[in-house]
């Protein structure tokens, strides 16, 4: 009986895949169009200006909107492998291949002893929930190679280091794909491919760091859950504004730059904390890398002055890497996230403009896809310690627990 569920439930993926997959590609296609504003912008019209800058053998330093890392120029040229389409399609056809490979690393990932398919489903119903914008921003493309290092670290530590190193290079955040794995290899993998691809595009392409610089002096984006502070304020006689800033909707005025701070506060506080972690974890079982790189992507998500919707997809890829173990802790906060994607393609792009005005329904769609997500983060970071962190080090962590897990150590990876 089981084994005929399984079989069901495996015939039934591609068919919902392609299924959802073709209603996305149908409206960044604009066959179908989604209320609220284009959000084929950034393809068509500023990726396809960055790749005519960067065709000629330089990044594009002198354009503010450029926050990225070097090897983000490798999704922004991708486009040309498909020269036979217009250049926004063959991002659109590009994106959805990405999308692809994560799905088929999944269906393999959940096979065998001890794994389970729900980590496909979850990339499966996830994605779609989060509607077109995913596949106008390069970061499915990032997640895929975030979902492969993860999935390597079991067997090819160098391979995943090798992984998470280009995935930094692509968006920073993979970096953090690394907190939970175990040993040198990935890490000593990681700093040195890392290095040389760094010094390669540092050496090859003029400003390839110029982003530094950008991303420093972002403000409070409309849709972070700092910016919640001003969409009140905003009722009770705030006088900033809301304008487009350093390529982002971003609140602007008074006391903007305290809660940006504070904001970094917390990032810096959240780092602290995974640190702490790392230091007293001792029980690190397969699922331990994918359960803590979930933790610390959303726990830097939830504090950042940016939280953009493409935002989303990064968790819902390491979400699914997280259901793909039987043993994974991480279901009521993957749950959670699922919960906030339909949420947030209501607040983007659906009703961006009640959002960026404050109004009550869009300050109402903020507080609840913010406050799943800040629950997922809370219950995630506590499912993470009580798993891997022994009865003894949380007493001299001062985190003593009533009911201690059971002292058997897992199996390392």
């Amino acid at each position: 009986m089981d084994t005929r569920d399984a079989r069901r439930s495996s015939a039934w993926l591609p068919v919902t895949w392609g299924v959802t997959r073709l209603v996305l590609l149908l409206f960044v296609l604009k066959v179908l169009v989604l209320p609220g504003p284009d959000v084929t912008g950034d393809v068509s019209v500023i990726y396809r200006d960055w790749y005519e800058v960067l065709r000629t053998g330089t990044f594009p330093h002198d354009d503010v909107t450029w926050q990225y890392p070097p090897a983000a120029a490798f999704a922004v040229l991708s486009p040309a492998l498909l020269p036979f389409l217009s250049y926004p399609t063959a991002f659109f056809v590009l994106a959805c291949g990405a999308d692809l490979a994560v799905l088929a690393l999944l269906c393999r990932a959940g096979r065998g002893s001890g794994r389970s398919s729900c980590g496909a489903w979850v990339w499966v119903a996830g994605v779609p929930l989060l509607g077109p914008t995913v596949y106008a921003r390069y970061d499915v493309m990032v997640t895929a190679v975030a979902v492969a290092a993860l999935l390597a670290a079991g067997r090819h530590p160098r391979v995943a280091g090798a992984l998470a190193a280009l995935g930094a290079l692509l968006k920073v955040w993979p970096a953090l794909v690394l907190l939970g794995m175990r040993g040198r290899a990935p890490w000593a993998a990681a700093v040195l491919s890392g290095a040389g691809l760094a010094a390669l595009l540092a050496v090859t392409m003029p400003g390839a760091f110029a982003f530094l610089t950008f991303q420093r002096e972002r403000g409070t984006e409309v849709e972070s859950l700092g910016a919640l502070v001003f969409h009140v304020a905003r009722h009770f006689g705030w006088d900033g504004e809301v304008l487009l800033n350093y390529g982002s909707v971003e609140f602007l005025g008074p006391y903007v730059g305290t809660v940006s701070t504070v904001a970094l506060a917390l990032t810096a506080l959240a780092f602290g904390g995974l640190l702490l972690w790392r230091a007293a974890a001792s029980r690190f079982a397969a699922h331990t890398a994918a359960d803590a790189a979930f933790v610390a992507v959303l726990v830097f998500t939830v504090t950042s002055r940016v939280l953009s919707p493409q935002y989303m997809v990064w968790l819902i890829g390491l979400a699914a890497v997280c259901r793909c173990y039987r043993a994974s802790r991480m279901r009521v906060p993957v749950a959670l996230v699922l919960a906030a994607s339909p949420v947030t393609v209501l607040e983007f792009p659906l009703f961006f403009a009640e959002v960026v005005a404050s109004d009550p329904l869009g300050v109402a769609l903020l507080f609840v896809r913010n406050g799943l997500l800040v629950a997922a983060a809370l219950v995630a970071a506590r499912a993470l310690w009580r798993d891997t962190v022994p009865h003894k080090a949380r007493g001299r962590c001062g985190r003593l627990s009533r009911t201690p897990p059971a002292d058997t150590p897992a199996t390392a990876p």
